[in-house]
């Protein structure tokens, strides 16, 4: 009797899942496959951010044990630094959360989040878990352990030393030690119940080390009788690495955070703190006492007899020589009582493992990257069984649709089989992009409405075809995504994602609008056309008091992709307002207004975002004096164009015009953010930029971390790098020097210039100056000293040089009017009026 299956072909893969290329196992990856096919253990690891998790232990857990290996990280570090490019908030938490999945391709591990949001550094737990909302992200943990069933729990971080680091670090582990026992309860978040069963874990672990303690000396001379050691220095040779250089690579895919590591070989050992459930001794290992054989299930003795047989006999030259005892293995696992969790995971592993055998490869290729719904598009499916084994293609349903095309095809050794139809996107069809972007959520937390799909690093591909392929007398039902791919002269084969988008898109050309003045300003909208013969009219929603003309564009755009610019005037009232400026497309069938974000970079699949197609416009009180301002680029801002938003021409300088003949035509030469940090060669120009401020420039230089800086002279006279910060955005910001241009000259600045700002006001300020600077302000966070080093200004020859770590960065992308203010006085005061 044939048996049926849906195979799911990421259950375990150790190849990379760049751009929707397909997995393409080799031998050494099946083998690794069968043993862990014969381990019935699972591991979890928790910590807060992308890049928090040690990826020597999920690397060594996931191919030394071969447990099932997942990694909850709670947020999607939305509110990090990106060293790649500009994108910030929301966009740069989709990068990272794309490299998490690079990460655990590369180490063999599984990746779940909650539903927090990455607000920016908090120095506290309690306003972290404030911030988050407790409830829903301990929910969202204890979903985690249900669905995860972990013997283990690893927390990254150390739940009783809260205000010693990252309030979200330490929130983390708070959530994981609390959870350990609340998953288990019935009556605690129940709602889960329909989805999933309760559990308990057997024990958990602090995964500490010597930073814990301060220095490796202190840690050494610790009492370790609560600790296990674990040695991950382990060889692979049929990887042909050591564990160490596998968790390296994976490491080296958070990119976006400047976190590429190098990896090393021979024995390191781990420390592994007990903190609750079953004790153990630091003579015991983690999972000392757990079952993790197939003897754990009931009726699995055997199962696991057979696999084990399989193991010995495998031919690494021949792995198709497995695959009827492995459908023998599938069969029995289909016999035995449904645990719930282990039967159908183990399920889907040996039918991957039967795929893999076989050499069955089955892709669905769509001639386009998109489509509407409503429209077409011709698709070509390939199914290929490459071993003897008896195999033949019976059904292929297209999802969704249903659309069902019956075969009676024998797929014999090593021969393509070709299909090609042309699927019709039913109109229903949901667009396709990040499923926790869809719905408004808060500052701390997405809302994300349905249970199951709360934690998921990405949600379902949105068009599938599912194969129904007999192999040897059972029936697999082989799900893939379909995809677009193409030939690059340069590299060749390139996939794409296929999506699911609108039939047009409205782009804004300029992420905010700010005015000066009360003179006009063209707004530029970028209309692209996601479907052929495109016909509509392009207007703006803007609220009483502004202005726009012309009242429409009429657009005709009569080829897919095509795209055109359209300009409109926009006019502020006079006096001081902040509002959103929509862009709308009206079809006869319906209004749209949607934009399109698409990131693309090679570490990374292409990411489709879709957002509302709208704009910040700022009408503010603002003078400014000079015009002329040179910025050097630091790790990825966009600042230039903010800054030509108020009237500046700004000049994006590289080395070869940081010469004193070439700085003098700048009223000011700005260092971007981290500018040192990310190229070191900058110190070989730093003393012709100092000549620059010494012959009557004005310098401004953003915040650079103090984390292996080594340049001698950032400043023309002694200042020291810190990581002082204050992250409460909200924090009172005093005046200390009201009296000083900086904060006079051409804009009178005041408190209220400090409200409204976003995520922190500054970080890494210098905690020690000479006394040739002032200190222009100085704020902090609640129950802190005062922090003082955000703003050093200090007259130096006929110039001026200016060191600030308040987070210009991120408050003028966001608008905020104060922000604009002050920038502009410290671009000015060189070019002031002296009364």
């Amino acid at each position: 009797m044939k048996q049926a299956l849906l195979l799911l072909l990421t259950v375990f893969c150790s190849g990379l899942l760049v751009a929707q290329a397909p997995i393409k196992p080799n031998s050494s990856d099946i083998y690794a496959g069968i043993k862990r096919a014969q381990v019935l253990g699972s591991v979890l690891y928790v910590a807060a951010h992308p890049d928090d998790e040690n990826t020597q232990m999920i690397s060594y857990f996931a191919n030394k044990e071969h447990m099932y290996t997942t990694y909850l990280s709670l947020t999607r570090g939305d509110g990090g630094q990106n060293l790649i490019g500009t994108e910030i908030r929301e966009l740069l938490g989709l990068i990272r959360t794309q490299e998490l999945l690079q990460a655990r391709s590369t180490d063999g591990g599984h990746q779940l989040f909650s539903r927090a949001n990455d607000f920016g550094y908090s120095k506290h737990p309690d306003e972290t878990l404030d911030i988050w909302n407790k409830d829903e992200v301990l929910a969202d943990v204890v979903w985690a352990i249900r669905k995860t069933r972990p013997d283990i729990i690893i927390h990254r971080f150390d739940h009783r030393t809260k205000g010693t680091t990252h309030g979200h670090h330490t929130a983390s582990a708070m959530l994981s030690y609390e959870a350990f026992e609340l998953a288990g309860q019935e009556n605690v978040y129940p709602e889960q119940l329909k989805y999933v069963s309760t559990w308990t874990p057997t024990r958990q672990f602090f995964n500490t080390s010597w930073w814990f303690y301060g220095s490796q000396e202190n840690f050494e001379k610790a009492e370790k009788g609560h600790m296990v050691s674990v040695d991950i220095g382990e060889y692979y040779p049929l990887k042909g690495k050591s564990n160490n250089e596998i968790a390296a690579l994976s490491r080296s895919f958070h990119k976006s955070q400047g976190f590429g590591a190098t990896g090393s070989r021979g024995r390191q050992m781990e420390y592994l703190e007990w903190i609750q459930g079953e004790k153990v001794t630091s003579e015991e290992k983690p999972m000392t006492g757990i079952n993790t054989t197939w003897t754990r299930i009931e009726g699995g003795k055997e199962v696991g007899e057979m696999l084990a047989e399989i193991d010995r006999n495998f031919d690494l030259a021949n792995p198709a020589a497995s695959v009827s005892s492995l459908v023998e293995v599938y069969k029995k696992i289909q016999n035995i009582p449904n645990d719930g969790f282990w039967v159908p995971r183990k399920l889907e592993e040996i039918s991957t493992l039967i795929q893999w055998c076989s050499g069955l490869f089955v892709e669905a290729v769509a001639a386009d990257f998109s489509a509407s719904p409503g429209q077409s598009v011709d698709v070509e499916l390939e199914v290929i069984n490459r071993s003897d084994a008896h195999m033949s293609l019976e059904k292929v349903q297209w999802m969704p649709g249903g659309v069902d095309t019956t075969f009676d095809a024998s797929l014999s050794p090593n021969e393509r089989l070709t299909y090609e139809t042309t699927y019709n996107v039913p109109e229903d069809t949901e667009y396709s992009t990040p499923y926790w972007l869809n719905s408004k959520g808060t500052m701390g937390m997405y809302y994300v409405e349905d249970q199951e799909t709360r934690g998921l690093p990405e949600g379902d591909r949105p068009i599938k075809v599912l194969c129904t392929i007999d192999v040897e007398g059972i029936t697999l039902e082989v799900e893939t995504a379909i995809v677009h791919k193409r030939n690059d002269p340069v590299k060749g084969e390139v996939y794409r994602p296929f999506e699911i988008s609108p039939p047009v898109f409205a782009n804004f050309q300029e992420d905010i609008y700010v005015f000066a003045e009360q003179t006009p300003k063209e707004v530029e909208v970028l209309v692209k056309s996601g479907i052929e013969s495109l016909e509509g009219t392009l207007r703006l929603d803007v609220p009483d008091g502004w202005s726009v003309q012309p009242d429409g564009h009429e657009v005709l755009l009569e080829a897919k992709g095509q795209e055109a610019t359209f300009s409109f005037s926009l006019v502020p009232p006079s006096g001081k307002e902040e509002i959103e400026v929509k862009a709308v497309f009206d079809r006869p069938d319906q209004a749209y207004s949607y934009s399109v974000d698409l990131i693309d970079y090679d570490h990374i699949p292409i990411q489709t975002v879709l957002r509302p197609a709208t704009v910040k416009a700022v009408k503010l009180d603002l003078k400014k004096a000079g015009e002329k301002v040179g910025y050097v680029m630091g790790a990825g801002d966009k600042i230039p164009e903010y800054l030509e938003q108020i009237g500046y021409e700004v000049t994006l300088l590289e080395e070869s015009d940081l010469n004193l003949d070439n700085l003098v035509q700048y009223d000011a030469v700005i260092m971007g953010i981290r500018a040192y940090n990310t190229n070191p060669r900058l110190a070989f120009y730093q003393e012709a930029l100092l000549n620059y401020v010494d012959n009557g420039g004005t310098m401004i230089v953003q915040y650079n971390t103090n984390r292996g800086f080594s340049m001698e002279k950032l400043a023309p006279y002694p200042l020291k790098l810190s990581r002082d910060r204050v992250s409460v955005e909200e924090a009172p910001v005093k005046i200390l020097a009201p009296d000083h241009p900086i904060v006079n000259t051409p804009n009178e600045i005041t408190s209220q210039d400090f409200e409204g700002w976003v995520q922190e006001r500054g970080l890494y300020f210098p905690d020690e100056w000479d006394e040739k600077y002032t200190a222009i302000l100085s704020s902090n966070d609640p129950g802190e000293p005062a922090r003082d080093g955000g703003l050093l200004v200090a007259p130096y020859g006929k110039g001026w040089y200016i060191y600030t770590g308040y987070s210009w960065f991120r408050e003028l992308p966001a608008g905020v009017p104060g922000a604009y203010r002050l920038f502009a006085n410290l671009i000015s005061i060189g070019n002031r009026k002296e009364p």
